[in-house]
């Protein structure tokens, strides 16, 4: 079998001209980067029809190592949507260079059900993820600027609370010090980097809806505190106008394709576990008005990523979705009833059934919000019947369908049943409603999150993180959703623990505003902002080859 970068370089593409004339775009409304990507325009998102797309949201059971494949369904979900006859497009995230040089190695999908250009998507693309990282880093420039001369503003330099971002892991830029080298070089001072997915300019970005409402969200930037406490905020500095300009082309959704020439919308990046990640709002209202069907999907598991997105997203947006897809793997169901990775090959329907333990918390998880759920099994060829059938019997007994779909190796043909069902869901009745209302308590709102979402037993705050919630909510951002950091492979915050477990302590050990964004961000547990590379980076394997051609992106 070719791997995915050979079959995504095989593809037989279209011009993007033809691909945006399909959504009703003239050439005049995109704007090219070279013959297969561009960027749909401001004057166009301007003038979209009225038209209302159905949004599918696509999410899965918790990560493992045996992988669940959540962008290669939504991949071909769209397809196959598309090849029984409704227009739809696909709406997904843009790959960040820290995790594709780490452990992913690529982010567009997999197998037959993949978007185009890959190489370019999960390199530098079209430059978005290089002007949110300048934008973020001339605020942080700006702010130490205006300390050396004079700070005039009255920054207290122990609570300046913007550090700086780069776009690839790096454990050594965890905790900094800056302004060493004498009195030219400033002030000298504690802070560090975050990786520029977790940047609060990234999540504006993606919930922005126009380059006004952007600038007016940089502008709400909280960056730092007077030594009486007061905020200072990056309209202050005068930093929000140039930082808009750096990020006017990055707004611009970008159109892309997949392996069957269906168009995509592949728009920020934010992720999903030290963030509220999701594709950007723009895309998706974009998408929603050019189609009839717009299928996207949330980062990591449904606990993190679809709750960020219906109870951040969703809420800030008043996007609704009409169903959701969670998607689930026979592998990855064995090894989280306790599998190891050298047995998964072997058929074990007692562990397939332990592992839907932690399939079955999922759909209760997207149930409680009144969604319709559709089970996607992305087939692996040592799936057995028997194991099937587990899976299936166990969602059927919770009334939820559950397809097997053969996207990977078959493309939109693999996935035509997963997309009939998916159409009956959206079509039933459903009742969208949020977690949790805008007026209580940011406190009260993590606890929430944590024993109906994660079903922990409660919650401990460190020292003083309860008063910095409180000293929030009484300034006036109480009515702020919460985003919860936390690793993506547990419903705990013990990475190793796996299924459903209960009973467990969710701790949160530091709190952030971010005030532009508009959500309170709860670190929790070991979550790292900046994560590091492992023992073996794929980067020790992506190389050109002697024709110049890449390889190592998997």
């Amino acid at each position: 079998m070719k791997t995915d970068i050979e079959i995504a370089r095989a593809a037989c593409k279209r011009p993007i001209a033809e691909i945006a004339a399909r959504l009703g775009l003239t050439p005049d409304r995109i704007l090219p980067y070279g013959h297969d990507k561009a960027k749909i325009t401001h004057d166009a998102l301007a003038a979209l029809p009225e038209r209302q797309g159905r949004l599918i949201l696509v999410t899965a059971i918790n990560p493992t190592p045996a992988g669940e494949g959540k962008t290669t369904t939504t991949v071909g979900l769209g397809d196959a949507l598309n090849r029984i006859g409704h227009q739809a497009t696909i709406c997904i995230r843009e790959a960040s260079l820290g995790p594709n040089f780490g452990m992913k190695g690529g982010a567009a999908g997999g197998g037959m059900a993949q978007i185009v250009p890959m190489e370019d998507m999960n390199l530098h693309f079209t430059g978005d993820f290089h002007a949110i990282t300048s934008a973020h880093n001339l605020l942080s420039a700006m702010i130490d600027n205006h300390i050396y001369w004079g700070n005039d503003l009255g920054f207290d330099t122990r609570r300046i609370a913007w550090r700086r971002v780069v776009d690839m892991n790096d454990r050594a830029l965890r905790d900094i010090a800056v302004g060493l080298g004498g009195v030219a070089n400033g002030f000298t001072r504690q802070t560090g980097f975050d990786i520029t997915v977790a940047s609060e300019v990234m999540a504006i970005l993606c919930l922005a809806t126009d380059l006004a409402d952007l600038q007016d969200r940089l502008g709400r930037i909280t960056i730092g505190y007077t030594r009486d406490r007061a905020p200072i905020n990056a309209r202050d500095l005068k930093a929000d106008g140039a930082m808009t300009v750096l990020l006017r082309d990055a707004l611009q959704p970008n159109l892309v394709q997949t392996l069957e020439n269906n168009p995509a919308l592949v728009h920020g990046g934010p992720f999903a576990n030290i963030a509220h990640g999701c594709n950007s709002v723009i895309a998706t209202r974009t998408a929603l008005r050019l189609s009839d069907y717009v299928v996207t999907e949330a980062g990591f598991g449904a606990d993190l990523g679809a709750e960020k997105f219906l109870d951040i997203k969703c809420r800030i947006s008043g996007l609704a979705p009409s169903a959701v897809v969670v998607v689930a793997t026979v592998r990855a169901l064995k090894m989280n009833g306790g599998v190891g990775r050298p047995d998964l090959g072997a058929e074990n329907v007692a562990a397939v059934r332990d592992g839907c333990a932690n399939l079955g918390r999922h759909i209760e998880n997207m149930q409680g919000y009144g969604l319709p759920v559709v089970v996607a099994i992305n087939h692996f060829t040592a799936d057995t019947d028997a194991e099937i059938a587990a899976v299936q019997d166990y969602c059927a007994m919770r009334g939820v369908p559950a397809v097997v779909s053969r996207h990977w190796a078959e493309g939109g043909a693999g996935a035509e049943e997963l997309a009939r069902a998916v159409v009956a869901a959206a079509d039933s009745p459903a009742d969208f409603r949020l977690l949790y209302p805008d007026d209580m308590p940011l406190t009260a709102k993590i606890e929430t999150i944590a024993t109906r979402i994660y079903r922990a037993a409660r919650v401990e705050f460190a020292p003083g993180v309860q008063a910095q919630l409180q000293a929030w909510q009484d300034a006036g951002y109480g009515d702020l959703p919460v985003c919860i950091a936390k690793t993506q492979y547990s419903f705990s915050t013990d990475p190793n623990l796996r299924g459903a477990p209960e009973g467990h302590v969710i701790s949160v050990r530091e709190v952030r505003l971010s005030a532009g964004a508009g959500f309170v961000v709860a670190i929790c547990g070991e979550i790292m902002t900046m994560p590091g590379l492992p023992r073996t980076p794929a980067a020790e394997t992506i190389r050109l080859n002697d024709l110049g051609l890449i390889e190592g992106l998997f």
